[in-house]
């Protein structure tokens, strides 16, 4: 019988497997961050961004973290999956479940990192603003989406 990955809640206990989950994610696909600025995020997700969302997992079949997301009200703060899993649905998995059981339509997307910007385009998501700097102000521009379909909906 096939594996079928499901979305489960991740423990206290995983928080170290996020991480690395995270810090290899970023890795691969943000290449224009440098090594010690990430080093700096990795301290920072573990010891602080974590708890401040809803988070949700996918696992492998042998229990090993695939990729994660964190919500916040409405907002997707996180949407990491690891490098071997990418292109496989995990990321479209993830985005679904939190748009449909987490109430999240929004989220932010560093500019410089075109996969993901992609990605969120084709999911249904668009551009409504745009700032120069990261979350702690560094110069790494933002592009903040919303979920088209759900656009007039948050508006009525």
């Amino acid at each position: 019988m096939p594996y079928v990955p499901t979305i489960v809640t991740p423990h206290l206990s995983d928080y170290p497997e996020l991480t690395k989950v995270w810090e290899s994610s970023v890795r691969a696909t943000h290449k224009f961050l440098p090594d010690d600025y990430i080093r700096e995020l990795r301290t920072l997700v573990l010891e602080h961004y974590l708890d401040a969302v809803m988070l949700i997992c996918i696992r492998d079949p042998q229990q090993r973290i695939m990729g994660f997301a964190g919500v916040a009200a409405g907002k997707v703060e996180m949407l990491f999956v690891a490098p071997r899993h990418r292109g496989q649905g995990v990321g479209k998995q993830l985005l679904t479940y939190a748009i449909e059981h987490l109430n999240a339509d929004l989220i932010d997307v560093n500019e410089q990192n075109a996969q993901a910007v992609g990605f969120y385009f084709k999911q249904g998501f668009e551009v409504i603003g745009r700032c120069e700097q990261d979350g702690l102000g560094h110069p790494y521009p933002l592009l903040h989406l919303r979920l088209a379909a759900r656009q007039s909906v948050r508006s009525a």
